[in-house]
């Protein structure tokens, strides 16, 4: 037995040949117990041309048979992914709070309710455009069907005896009534069309009243944002001076503190300084070693240079005397 088969691959366009050794057919067991054979799913034979691998017709669009023994792992998470979106917008949905229907002969109007306007950006620009068309007029009455002119036209003379030929009044009559109903139709067309603009100018007055409140409305909301922002620029810039102050006097604070911080161990090494170079002295002792004390040591010096004197004179005097005694001695004892 001979069969082509589809490969179960991911080209449907590769094609391969079975084939198989032949074998007998089994015995055919009776109805009821084939019927079992195949609910438990042992022993299953059937017609090879309802065989989903099996090829038939046209082989360029061949089915791709899927793949069960390794899934796609790509398209179960997009799978995934796509049935995660679909449940968030449901529960969206559901909590999504929805405003109540309007009112019999009213309709809601996206309307800005914040303090401060803001412009809409997303908003579709569009103008109306009207036209005015003429008022319906009726079909006018079809026209006679007159054949196509054949022959020859001739010309007759009518005598001033023959004038009963020619009915001026007769004659005239549908030439007036055309005349009287064009004029009558529109002038009735006129009074349309006055009456049409008379309600073209009731209405333009209404919508320019009511442009002339909305703008007043506006101006005065104008007014109030500029207030509002004017009050909000003072504020901002009456705190922008208060926390300048404050940071100032922080510093001025943090300056002082720091100084003292600083000059407290400074101030005792610069007067101990100070006062090791003679800078800071007692007075009594600055007197004393200044005023006293020269003037003791000039006296002493003073009386020393005195007594020095007086012991020079005196050791003179010894001298003198001692001179004046040997020489008397000599005198009195000669040799």
């Amino acid at each position: 037995m001979t069969s082509t088969l589809q490969p179960d691959s991911e080209t449907p366009n590769e094609t391969y040949t079975f084939s198989s050794r032949p074998r007998p057919v089994p015995t055919r067991l009776k109805y009821k117990e084939h019927a079992i054979t195949l609910n438990e799913g042992q022993g299953i034979y059937g017609n090879i041309m309802y065989d989903r691998r099996v090829v038939r017709g046209n082989t360029y669009a061949q089915h791709v048979l899927p793949r069960t023994s390794q899934p796609d792992l790509v398209e179960i998470q997009r799978q995934q992914e796509a049935r995660k979106r679909s449940i968030a917008k449901k529960r969206a949905k559901e909590f999504h709070s929805r405003t109540p229907d309007a009112l019999q002969g009213r309709k809601h109007t996206d309307v800005q309710t914040e303090l401060y306007l803001e412009e809409l950006s997303d908003l579709t620009e569009d103008t109306s455009v009207g036209c005015q068309t003429d008022a319906f007029l009726d079909k006018p009455t079809t026209p006679l069907f007159i054949s196509a002119k054949s022959g020859k036209d001739v010309a007759t003379q009518i005598e001033e005896s023959e004038v009963q030929l020619f009915d001026f009044d007769v004659e005239a009559q549908p030439v007036l009534e055309v005349l009287v109903g064009k004029i009558m139709e529109q002038a009735l067309l006129e009074v349309l069309e006055e009456e049409e603009l008379a309600v073209l100018r009731t209405q333009q007055r209404a919508f320019q009243e009511l442009r002339d409140t909305e703008m007043v409305e506006v101006e005065r909301l104008e007014e109030q944002e500029r207030r509002r922002r004017e009050e909000k620029d003072c504020r901002i810039k009456q705190k922008r001076a208060v926390l300048e102050k404050e940071r100032e006097t922080a510093e001025k604070i943090a300056a002082r503190v720091f100084a003292q911080h600083y000059l407290a161990d400074l101030l005792p090494s610069v007067y101990t300084t100070l006062e090791d170079h003679g800078y800071f002295s007692d007075p009594v002792q600055r007197d004393i070693e200044t005023g006293f004390l020269p003037w003791l040591v000039t006296e002493v010096n003073s009386a020393l240079e005195k007594r020095q004197i007086a012991l020079t004179v005196f050791d003179i005097l010894i001298q003198d005397v001692t001179n004046c005694r040997r020489e008397m001695f000599q005198i009195v004892n000669p040799e």
